[in-house]
């Protein structure tokens, strides 16, 4: 879109704009040393830090997809900033985070988010997009159900098992367990396992499209307020219809009756599966196309640059 971007990253991303930062990313490290000490975040975003500001003269506006320490060093260039936050911001430490710097725009990531947002900080909303083609459409019906996400209950797997079950379904689950919650898949989703609900682990791209693509539905039972639910638009990326509970920011994401179903209890998802076959797969996919692409994303950003460059 005619921006010269420079990405503040690890030194083992893969990108093509400029890129600065020489520490090697989490996953590198662990990789090579194993365990590694809880600090080791803390190290690498001070890192990330310092290398802004040696440059911070060099940018016209700074976006930022930090947690909390980018604020402080940004100082008077705050105004010509802008934050994205990829979490829930209604707790007390992001409570305490604005009260503290009320003039650091942060775009929103929906509307339920935003609601979220102290007035004197919301500078905008901006949906996520992804790349149209990162993933390719699947015209179905699938042959199972799916779940990705996070073994938590944040997520919710092992209602996506009962679901599935209820419903007369397989399902295949795929994601990380939670750091936060390490016991919970222990405790909640491996006794439910079986030959028909099946957990994979984590995916990366491929694995994911070819899960997501080959599924009759993508379960979403989320259980806490969803800033947005990437996985949504991944799986209508592919023609999948998604049944999501009605949390957060759902009912931006999924429209009811077209890219899937909204519901409120595991009796609503059954009775949604049952009608899924009448959820049109190519319509899915076209409104992904027109509501999720990261060209229309970015062009929402940009937008927000421009009101801010005016300040």
């Amino acid at each position: 879109m005619g921006v010269h971007v420079t990405l503040f990253a690890p030194s083992d991303s893969a990108t093509n704009v400029t890129r600065v930062g020489l520490l090697p990313s989490l996953v590198s490290l662990e990789q090579t040393y194993g365990t590694v000490p809880p600090s080791i975040p803390a190290v690498l975003e001070a890192a990330r830090m310092e290398d802004l500001r040696l440059r911070l003269d060099q940018f016209d506006i700074v976006h930022c997809h930090g947690e909390f320490f980018h604020a402080a060093l940004l100082g008077e260039r705050r105004r010509h900033s802008l934050t994205t936050i990829h979490w829930r911001v209604d707790e007390l430490d992001r409570k305490l985070f604005f009260q503290t710097f009320p003039d650091l725009p942060v775009a929103a990531i929906s509307a339920s988010q935003g609601s979220e947002l102290p007035a004197s900080n919301l500078a905008g909303t901006v949906l996520h997009g992804i790349e149209k083609n990162r993933y390719g459409f699947s015209a179905g019906p699938g042959s199972h159900l799916a779940f990705v996400g996070r073994m938590t209950d944040q997520k919710r797997p092992d209602v996506a098992i009962r679901v599935a079950a209820a419903a007369g379904r397989a399902i295949r689950l795929a994601g990380t367990v939670d750091v936060g919650n390490p016991t919970y898949f222990e405790r909640h989703v491996r006794p439910l396992l079986s030959d028909r609900a099946v957990y994979v682990g984590p995916v990366g791209d491929r694995a994911k499209g070819e899960l997501l693509g080959s599924a009759e539905a993508l379960l979403f039972p989320v259980d806490w307020p969803e800033p947005f639910g990437l996985v949504m638009i991944e799986a209508m990326a592919c023609g999948t219809p998604v049944v999501a509970w009605d949390r957060g920011s759902v009912r931006e994401v999924v429209e009811d009756g077209i890219t899937g179903f909204v519901v409120r209890s595991e009796a609503e998802a059954v009775e949604a599966l049952g009608k899924i076959g009448t959820i049109d797969r190519a319509g899915v996919r076209r409104r992904f196309e027109e509501r999720f692409t990261s060209q229309r994303m970015a062009a929402d950003y940009v937008a927000l640059y421009a009101q801010l460059m005016e300040t």
